[in-house]
């Protein structure tokens, strides 16, 4: 399959696992956040042991060099890691069709890092993108750009109202949740399109490899958290409990997104990671039909800007591949 095919069922997997993030996020438990991120550890964790013990020609982790691998992509897990556990706090406080466009943000930011490391390191760009790869580049990061403003301008304009009319009971203080994630993202994705990028580093991390580090990484955070919550609660958090079906759920998506993501960043990073970032249209419009959020004629210009967009890149694909 094509990055493009990759991309666009990681866009799907992300946008339904921000979906049931949300109809996780209990608004009256502080460490509901925490809660959600053990159950992605231990999802990405049993994906990743699974893939230790399946033989693979692409796999370069073995005992010898496994510490080593881990310290090379924690830029990238890192960065991925803090910026999802501040996601799931921000459920609390924010609807989706809010905290999902401003955090996705950085699909733009984190092209133009890639854009410019490689033209540093001397890679030609212009031998690869197309006209309308360019273009679809521009209205996907334009739409959600356009989408993040326009989404804090409506949560600004309920200034006025008492406390108890808001629907955003934190104000401006609760965009700090996306935004944190936008920057902490950020720098996971450009990580993410650096290190698998063959011609660009040597580093010779490649997709299987990605998904066993990134999931024990994540394994790992999410023991911390459930230890945290014994020592704080004084409680075993119980995962598996029925209440918290939709953490589980989420989870699944999460996991089923991010094996795709990585098999459409190591072959295109430059255009699947606003592609992808766009996953947050999919949040949106999940949200409008099953969580009854609204959208404004405003919002939707800017979901059509991300769709054309991403037409036009599976238009550009296609053809390179009729050549």
């Amino acid at each position: 399959m094509s990055w493009f095919i990759f991309a666009l069922i990681a866009t799907l997997g992300w946008g339904f696992a921000d979906l049931f993030y949300k109809k996780g996020a209990e608004d009256n438990d502080r460490y509901s956040h925490l809660q959600t991120a053990i159950w992605v550890g231990l999802v990405m964790g049993a994906v990743a042991i699974v893939l230790c013990f399946i033989p693979s020609e692409e796999k370069t982790i073995t005992l010898s060099n496994f510490f080593i691998k881990i310290f090379q992509y924690s830029p990238a897990s890192l960065g991925y890691i803090i910026s999802m556990v501040i996601g799931y706090a921000g459920m609390r406080y924010l609807e989706l069709s809010i905290i999902s466009p401003v955090q996705n943000a950085s699909g733009a930011f984190s092209a133009f890092i890639m854009i410019v490391w490689f033209v540093i390191r001397g890679k030609d760009l212009s031998e690869e993108y197309s006209a309308l790869d360019i273009i679809g580049n521009i209205l996907i990061v334009v739409g959600i750009v356009a989408l993040a403003i326009v989404e804090q301008k409506l949560a600004s304009a309920e200034a006025d109202l008492k406390p108890e009319e808001k629907k955003y009971k934190m104000g401006a203080l609760a965009l700090a949740f996306p935004l944190l994630y936008c920057l902490f993202d950020t720098l996971g994705t450009a990580a993410d399109g650096i290190l698998l990028d063959d011609e660009a580093t040597s580093i010779g991390i490649g997709e299987i490899d990605v998904l066993i580090l990134y999931g024990l990484t994540f394994f790992v955070a999410g023991v911390i958290a459930w230890i945290f919550l014994l020592i704080k609660t004084k409680k075993a958090y119980n995962p598996f409990a029925k209440s918290e079906k939709n953490n589980g759920i989420a989870a699944c998506c999460e996991e089923f997104g991010q094996v795709f993501y990585v098999y459409a960043m190591a072959r295109n990073p430059v255009l699947a990671a606003p592609m992808i970032a766009s996953y947050c249209i999919v949040s949106v419009i999940l949200s409008r039909f099953i969580l009854k959020e609204k959208l404004k004629a405003s919002q939707y210009a800017c979901v059509i800007s991300v769709i054309i967009g991403i037409v036009l890149l599976g238009i550009s694909e296609g053809l390179s591949e009729a050549e």
